[in-house]
């Protein structure tokens, strides 16, 4: 065993030695009424302290801050949801185009995009917006939703063209924010017009077969939009557990569904907007001086528009000669799943994608991907159905309902007490993003000129703490959603997606990356290289020096409740105050206070309690 698989290994059963231990710590006691919830009223129930709105808002949010605690607390859970579904969606796209007037001499690249990610994620001033610094987007948990979309349905700038495209990658992720609270068909079909998945997942320019000059259409997408957009691998039950025949799970489809989509997927191109114009420097024209014929080369600038226009289809390359294969469930609407011949692209389109939003699987394979996102890695099969039946029929008859889903999500008994009823299951291992996010939100960090530059770092972040927005280096994320951490978690069949990345380097690094940001990165701070760039954040952590001067346990419980919702075990609370009360007046002076918080933050956020969010 290396070191690297040890200090791996070690941490994962720390983690695991803190549930068992938060759950005897916390028992059955905490309940806010002593007993056991089997429903939840998220119109008359909460939030009834602080802890409970911390819960919430680590959930629906990039974490909670003290004024959002206070609010949430002010308006309760849904008056939030109310306000947040109504809030305007805070975008990416404008911020490169701002870029790109603002500091002309500079050379844009994908780290601008993780500034306005950043920036929209935390909810800091937006340097982009007129009336800048009072501008904070408020959309919250729109973002949030937005984040957990970029993680199912998948771009990236590990693809060799897109590395270099931060239009475009913006642009989908402007369009998952957009689509947040819509519905999933309309989702799904943004999703496979946007030429970044094109690119990514290779469908576009994808041509009808040719045996003659051996081309065949590109099964890329028409895989993945089955296995990892919508239905996945298996056949469902309605609560998410397989369907099983002879003991064994059943294929959702075979090869023959992938051919069948694939060739409905033929045909698509780039948005020809602005053909011929004199920055369009690679167009084709057919004999009539049309541009129906022939695919276009591409967009020749980073901002040029087909690079955020949904593509378009080019009927020559469209396969409309073959009947094709779809899928085939209880009550579909194509015949024995035959796409019958004839139809134009955009035709084959809707009725392809018709087939797959109406499959059994969706509703339970969404509802789980979304719960594993924002709740818990593994929810209860009633969990699922409760939500799944939400997106087969919102209530007035509307099947994928996204604002629905959310909300359905977030007030689920299961979300809101689940820590009490399955104290030994219930969670999921925080992101290192998400860990960041929360850090900045709870400090009330902001940067001198707004800009956030800390994500952007060399070597890259994502290679610090092993995640970054939309630059995982496969279709599958950085994590699988069924990977399963070896030993206890594997052993009692759990999954546990966010293990896969904490590799040997980010075991190090992650931790590393936290001392600087705590020690180094606070306002006022000449401690380090960096304290007075504009793009740095820089954490408020005056706030709390007065508190930690005269009062380090209540310092630590503030902290419990701002960062571990109020679980903090017994046992950890003692080991802080310990720590804290070591650190004296003799040795840090007038600093003592803020000294004390530095140490609180940083032992928190590396805590194997902190790292499950619970």
């Amino acid at each position: 065993m290396s070191i690297g698989n040890g200090v791996r290994r070690g941490l994962a059963a720390l983690v695991a030695a803190s549930l068992s231990m938060a759950a005897t710590a916390q028992g059955l006691s905490h309940w806010p009424d002593g007993g056991f919830r089997d429903s939840f009223d998220g119109a008359a129930n909460g939030p009834t302290t602080d802890n409970d709105a911390a819960r919430f808002l680590a959930q629906a949010t990039f974490g909670p801050s003290p004024a959002g605690i206070a609010h949430l607390r002010d308006v309760g859970y849904q008056g939030w949801l109310s306000e947040q579904f109504a809030a305007p969606a805070s975008t990416q796209t404008q911020y490169l185009d701002w870029f790109l007037t603002a500091y002309p001499d500079d050379y844009l690249s994908d780290d601008t995009r993780l500034e306005i990610w950043a920036i929209n994620s935390v909810g800091t001033p937006d340097p982009s917006r007129p009336l800048y610094p009072n501008n904070a987007p408020t959309d919250q948990l729109r973002q949030r939703i937005a984040f957990a979309l970029s993680e199912i349905f998948v771009i990236s700038n590990s693809n060799g063209t897109l590395a270099y495209e931060p239009w475009a990658i913006a642009s989908f992720y402007d369009m998952l924010a957009a689509d947040a609270f819509g519905n999933y068909r309309t989702l799904l079909e943004d999703v496979s017009k946007h030429p970044a998945m094109g690119i990514f997942l290779s469908s576009i320019q994808n041509q009808k077969a040719d045996p003659t000059q051996n081309i065949h259409p590109d099964e890329n997408y028409a895989r993945e939009v089955m296995q990892l957009f919508s239905i996945g691998l298996y056949q469902l039950n309605p609560d998410g557990t397989p369907v099983l025949s002879g003991g064994q799970r059943v294929p959702t489809y075979d090869q023959t569904t992938v051919r069948g989509f694939a060739a409905v997927f033929t045909g698509w191109d780039w948005n020809n907007t602005g053909c011929g114009d004199s920055t369009y420097t690679c167009c084709m024209y057919d004999e009539d001086g049309g541009w129906g014929t022939y695919f276009w080369c591409g967009p020749s600038n980073q901002n040029d528009p087909p690079w955020m226009l949904p593509m378009q289809p080019i009927e020559h390359y469209h396969d409309n000669t073959s009947d094709k294969q779809l899928l085939v469930y209880p009550g579909v609407s194509l015949a024995g799943g035959i796409l019958v011949h004839g139809g134009d692209a955009q035709t084959e389109m809707t009725q392809a994608l018709d087939n797959i939003f109406n499959h059994p699987n969706v509703g339970p394979f969404i509802a789980t991907r979304l719960i594993e996102r924002l709740v818990t890695s593994n929810p209860t099969p009633a969990y699922v159905q409760r939500v799944a039946q939400v997106f087969n029929d919102d209530g007035a008859g509307v099947r994928g309902d996204l604002k629905a889903v959310v909300k359905a999500i977030l007030l689920d008994p299961e979300a809101r007490y689940g820590q009490w009823q399955r104290a030994d299951t219930f969670g999921k291992l925080r992101e290192p993003l998400l860990k960041i996010t929360q850090m900045w939100r709870a400090m009330e960090a902001r940067s001198i000129g707004g800009r956030i530059g800390t994500l952007a770092p060399w070597p890259p972040i994502e290679e610090q703490i092993g995640q970054a927005p939309q630059r995982s280096p496969t279709v599958f994320n950085f994590f699988k959603p069924d990977f399963e951490q070896p030993g206890e978690v594997e052993q009692r069949g759990l999954v546990s997606p966010e293990f896969q990345i904490l590799t040997d380097t980010a075991v190090v690094a992650t931790p590393n990356y936290f001392f600087h940001e705590v020690f180094c990165d606070y306002t006022g701070s000449t401690n380090c290289w960096a304290s007075d760039d504009p793009t740095t954040m820089q954490m408020n952590e005056d706030r709390d020096a007065a508190l930690a001067a005269t009062d380090p346990a209540g310092l630590v419980d503030e902290y419990s409740a701002l960062f571990m919702s109020g679980q903090m075990s017994p046992f950890m609370r003692d080991v802080l105050i310990t720590r804290l009360n070591q650190l004296t007046v003799d040795n840090y002076g007038q600093d003592l206070g803020r000294t004390r918080v530095q140490h609180a933050l940083y032992l928190i956020l590396n805590s194997p309690e902190y790292s499950i969010q619970k």
